[in-house]
């Protein structure tokens, strides 16, 4: 709705009017009363105008009939000005008319307010459709979108909101993938774009939020969390150079072969979610690095027991694969070095996929110093563990490094028995 109809009263003496209060010198009043028009309110207060020009003051001078003064500021009464409108003959409907006249209706702040409201209420139906046909356990999800505002930080308008939402919905209606595909080519058959979910891009950043509702996976940060979530819901990003190493791993017949040959195997996260192992070990012990692995290989060969490497941060393949084999009952046993950034990511491997210490808690440290004369200083933040809380305060206390490699042979033992 409108401060008026739109239409200026007959009356206005157009040409005048545009004379007296239309040229370039005087916009910035005429702007400053469609603004006070907007917010609804008198137009009879001063407004003023600083560093004004000299052909600004003039206009104000020949509008109101005086001398526009002195100094750094050039102020005019509203009040004024709708008398001399008034009483000229030019508008006999006041300032409020002339502005209308000149410059075509004014808009309220309040009704425009109210109408983008609707339109972001209106943006949001393609998530309510959603939510009511396939997915009800996205609503609260929904609602916290709504909540947060980052939608809105996403899409700046409604009518790119609603489109984005429309994308998100559909996207969302088709997760998780089964069989697993590749997120580009999932991305181009869904909305028309190989690159729409690719990092940073708003429906990327919208759709990871509501896969960690869907599917259940942690909040986090960073590229390999992101690589895990997509692959969580069934989309592979780059399923290729996310690897695994294995040794004894058995229950396809690639990983047979390499069993029996005793030789380590390299999967990759496409052949984790296309063909995961059909068979799982009631133990498989996991290593941080890939020196105890290849030793294990050329100690022990086919005589090795089920073993996994990080190869140092948990990868997507690395998390894909432990949390398979976790799902049907294995028991999982980790040992990594015994430094502050060997316990961060024996850390985040424990917030992903449960695992009990393999020669990896505070008694252990305290045997593999005592062995290691010449251990390396200890560097780095200190950081906590849940599995034992007593670790990092030892580590403190006794200062040095202790790598895996350091303890191999009694891994080897473990391994061999």
């Amino acid at each position: 709705m409108a401060v008026n109809d739109g239409q200026p009263p007959a009356s206005v003496d157009r040409d005048r009017l545009a004379r007296l209060l239309g040229g370039p010198d005087l916009a910035w009043l005429v702007d400053r009363v469609r603004r006070r028009m907007a917010r609804e309110e008198p137009l009879t207060h001063p407004v003023t105008l600083t560093d004004p020009t000299p052909a600004q003051r003039a206009a104000v001078e020949r509008l109101l009939g005086r001398g526009p003064g002195a100094g750094r500021s050039l102020s005019v009464r509203l009040d004024a000005v709708d008398a001399v409108l008034r009483r000229s003959g030019v508008s006999p409907g006041g300032l409020g008319a002339a502005v209308t006249a000149l410059t075509g209706p004014v808009a309220r702040v309040a009704d425009v307010r109210g109408r983008e409201e609707q339109a972001w209420r209106h943006a949001y139906e393609p998530l309510e459709t959603l939510i009511r046909t396939c997915r009800p356990q996205l609503a609260d999800w929904a609602d916290r979108l709504r909540r947060d505002g980052l939608v809105r930080r996403l899409a700046r308008t409604p009518h790119k909101a609603k489109r984005l939402l429309g994308d998100a919905a559909e996207v969302l209606r088709r997760l998780p993938a089964d069989p697993a595909v590749s997120l580009p080519a999932f991305a181009a058959a869904t909305v028309g774009d190989a690159h729409a979910l690719d990092d940073g891009t708003p429906l990327a950043t919208l759709v990871l939020s509501g896969v960690r509702t869907l599917t259940g996976f942690p909040d986090g940060s960073g590229a390999e969390w992101r690589r895990e979530a997509w692959a969580a819901a069934g989309l592979l990003k780059d399923a290729l150079s996310a690897t695994v190493l294995t040794l004894g791993l058995r229950g396809t017949p690639a990983l047979d072969w390499s069993a029996d040959e005793g030789e380590p195997a390299v999967l990759t996260l496409r052949q984790l979610t296309r063909h995961p192992p059909r068979t799982a070990p009631a133990v498989v012990r996991v290593c941080e690095n890939p020196t105890v692995l290849a030793t294990a290989a050329d100690t022990l060969g086919a005589a090795c027991p089920t073993l996994v490497c990080l190869q140092g941060q948990p990868s997507a393949a690395a998390l894909t694969l432990l949390r398979h084999l976790h799902a049907q009952g294995t028991t999982l046993r980790y040992h990594g070095d015994f430094d502050w950034g060997g316990l961060r990511i024996a850390s985040a491997l424990l917030r992903r996929v449960p695992w009990h210490p393999w020669r990896y808690t505070a008694a252990d440290y305290r045997a593999a110093v005592a062995a290691t004369p010449l251990a390396p200083p200890l560097t780095g933040t200190p950081t906590t563990v849940a599995w034992d809380p007593d670790l990092p305060a030892v580590l403190a206390e006794l200062g040095v490094r202790i790598e895996e490699e350091t303890v191999l042979d009694d891994l080897l033992t473990d391994l061999g028995h």
